[in-house]
């Protein structure tokens, strides 16, 4: 590494201080020898003690996605700088700067500290000889400190082939290698919150959680021997049949909640609803038959799941610390066990419904009077639907669904407020339709609104695909979609591909349109994460010829706006251009069509339709409101621990009843949605069942 490199480099920089104090200039000094980044009230008190200094082995410098002039500098003491640049040369100067310190003094305490070869299966090797507080502390390790024992395997003899009885002795290590790390977790928690040496000390925090991914791999590697094991022995084994060492006799799961040590070792200390999650009946033992949902029993839904801001956050910055080490660039996160307090309080397939929350835009797109039109009116739509999708401007995940989970709901539309062509926003219907009012007062009631239906199910658990669906009968209209999410690690972000296609099918009229969805990106992972959605997607219809394509722009490295989102409607054939539109995704768009006229959408000022949902006590047990309420519950009353338990309770069953399937060579059957090629389709789509109402009345005629 060059002196060039190297050099000691200083200069003003604005420093974030808080909400009351805001912005101020401090003078700061890059102290390459010594791995420190310091600063000063001004260059005139340089002579002085620093106002402040970070320790740079180990730290994270990230420009920040604010704009092209701030950037963080996150110590792993926990300690962040939030410094802004005069401009974004000068940003990349500093960063740059700072990351090849970091990187310097970073490898030199792993070169100067080796792993100890009495450490308990490694454990902490690798977290002992990248973390920045043995340079602090040297004479101190977390693991001496401890005298955690040490297992080996007897050597000089040779491992024949894995028989049922050697995976006894892998699972009996397992559970001894186990049992020392809930002692360590013990012993450091059991540690004074202050003095020289406490339960919060970086390092040892580090420890924690390293030595829980440890025995979190060994476990899944432990898994697929079982599966492996089991699939060769199949032949002997009766159908239903499970062997006693292919369960697990410590849970990991269930020592741990966030990463603290925990004590539900007997069945008996369990909640009752974390038993009853774990008794479930086997989806083989359940009834897949499709359930028709009544809309009336349905109530109009008065759970208000505000997410709140993440004040968290600050709380539980350690463990997000702790996690995005174990993590690398491009990884990918379907397996990736996220903290339970990022988690929102709805299902996925649940927040698929809530793009649903503006029904009558959606009856309206079969209004139309032209294929124009109605293209223009399907895009309106689309770009309306993410902002509601989404809850509050704070990025929170929502639970990951479990396979075979469900969810239904229904939304009922006043037939007044729903636009039947450009210049009205009152319907007008046929003679057909209104002949067939009944003199019944509650008939009259019932034909005087809408109804769409929702419906969506986790289909598969790897990859985790979800299929929705959702008609209106009236207006014979319905949309099928099949999405899988698939999640990478990109450094400060988490981006989040939505593989697949959605159909629209507009019967009336005989056309259908397909359509992809955005990728989403939660940025600034570190601090307040937001949401925002990014790619191109495309619409077309074949039989009329029109396409859209949209783009939703992520924010440039340099100025730009959040949430920006361009498109254009073309008539394919004339590769004519009949509408543009442009604004933001969650505030106003513009519609500037091929006459002149333009149309202003303000997405926050749109009304939302609630959806109906059916009572918890009628709904089954893998209904996703029912299946994941003590979850909810949890988090609405702030306790996270509690939430984690009853979350990985949940989990655990599916793991378990995916072994059994395994072991039995069972397939797992759907409820609702059928693979169709690449794709899954609702079994009853509207499609089908107009056309067969259709050729039964040819067939009476």
């Amino acid at each position: 590494m060059t002196c060039d490199h190297m050099e000691n480099i200083y200069g003003y920089l604005m420093k974030y201080t808080n909400l009351v104090t805001g912005w101020q200039y401090r003078f700061f000094v890059l102290n390459n020898d010594a791995g420190l980044l310091e600063y000063f009230v001004n260059e005139q008190s340089r002579h002085l003690k620093p106002r402040g200094t970070l320790q740079l082995a180990g730290a994270v410098i990230s420009p920040s996605d604010e704009d092209s002039h701030t950037f963080t500098v996150n110590a792993a003491s926990g300690e962040q700088y939030k410094l802004r640049a005069t401009d974004a040369k000068e940003r990349q100067h500093w960063v740059s700067r700072l990351q090849i310190c970091t990187q310097h003094h970073t490898e030199a305490i792993g070169k100067n500290n080796p792993p100890l070869k009495s450490r308990s299966f490694s454990l902490a090797s690798q977290g002992s000889a990248n973390s920045p507080g043995v340079q602090r502390r040297p004479s101190q390790n977390a693991v001496s400190f401890f005298n955690v024992g040490h297992h080996r395997l007897q050597t000089g003899k040779r491992v024949p082939i894995m028989q049922p009885d050697h995976l006894v002795d892998v699972r009996e290590m397992m559970a001894q290698a186990e049992g020392q790390q809930r002692d360590l977790i013990r012993s450091i928690e059991c540690l004074p919150v202050s003095g020289h040496l406490t339960s919060l000390d970086q390092d040892l925090l580090m420890l924690k959680a390293t030595s829980m991914a440890t025995m979190n791999c060994l476990n899944d590697c432990f898994h697929i021997l079982q599966l492996q094991h089991a699939s060769q022995q199949k032949g002997s084994l009766p159908a239903a049949t499970t062997i006693s060492w292919l369960e697990p006799k410590i849970s990991l799961a269930n020592h741990f909640k966030n990463g603290a040590a925990q004590n539900f070792p007997a069945e008996i200390n369990k909640p009752v609803s974390v038993r009853e999650e774990q008794s479930t009946a086997e989806p083989c033992q359940l009834t897949r038959e499709p359930e028709e949902i009544n809309p009336d029993e349905e109530l109009e839904d008065i759970c208000d799941n505000k997410e709140d801001d993440l004040g968290a956050v600050e709380e539980q910055r350690s463990v997000i610390l702790h996690l995005l080490s174990q993590l690398k660039l491009g990884m990918d996160l379907t397996r990736v066990v996220l903290p339970t307090f990022i988690l929102e309080k709805r299902s996925l397939l649940e927040m698929y419904a809530d793009f649903m929350s503006h029904p009558d835009l959606f009856i309206a797109i079969t209004n139309g009077t032209t294929p124009e039109e109605r293209m223009i009116r399907f895009v309106e739509y689309y770009l309306t639907s993410f902002h509601e999708g989404r809850k509050g401007a704070i990025a929170k995940k929502p639970y990951n669904p479990i396979i075979g989970e469900t969810f239904h709901c229904s939304w009922r539309m006043p037939k007044s407020n729903v636009a039947t062509d450009s210049g009205s926003n009152f319907s007008t219907h046929s003679l057909s339709e209104q002949v067939t009012l009944s003199k019944d007062t509650e008939a009259q009631t019932e034909l005087d609104y809408y109804t769409v239906k929702f419906v969506a199910e986790q289909v598969s658990h790897h990859p985790p695909v979800s299929g929705f669906y959702a008609e209106c009968v009236e207006r014979k209209m319905c949309v099928n979609a099949h999405v899988w999410t698939k999640s990478k690690f990109l450094g400060m972000s988490i981006g989040v591909t939505m593989i697949g296609e959605g159909l629209l099918s507009l019967l009336e009229h005989g056309e259908e349109y397909t359509f992809s969805l955005p990728c989403a990106y939660a940025r600034s992972i570190l601090t307040v994460p937001w949401v925002e959605l990014g790619g191109k997607v495309n619409i077309n219809c074949v039989k009329t010829g029109y396409s859209a394509s949209i783009n939703f722009h992520t924010k440039p490295f340099y100025g730009g706006k959040l949430h920006r989102v361009t498109g254009e409607v073309k008539q394919n054939i004339t590769n004519t251009v009949v509408c543009k539109v442009q604004g933001e995704w969650n505030s106003v768009l513009e519609f500037t069509y091929s006459n002149g006229e333009t149309k202003y959408v303000d997405l926050t000022k749109l009304s939302v339709t609630r959806k109906r949902v059916r009572p918890l006590e009628k709904q089954g047990p893998f209904e996703s409101r029912k299946l994941w309420q003590h979850v909810t519950e949890s988090l609405r009353d702030g306790d996270i621990d509690k939430a984690t338990e009853h979350k990985r309770a949940l989990e655990e069953r599916q793991r378990n009843e995916e072994r059994l399937r395994a072991e039995t060579e069972t397939p797992w059957c759907t409820k609702y949605f059928l693979k169709e090629g690449d794709g899954w389709v609702y079994h009853k789509p509207l499609w089908k069942t107009v056309s067969a109402a259709q050729t039964q009345q040819t067939d009476i005629n």
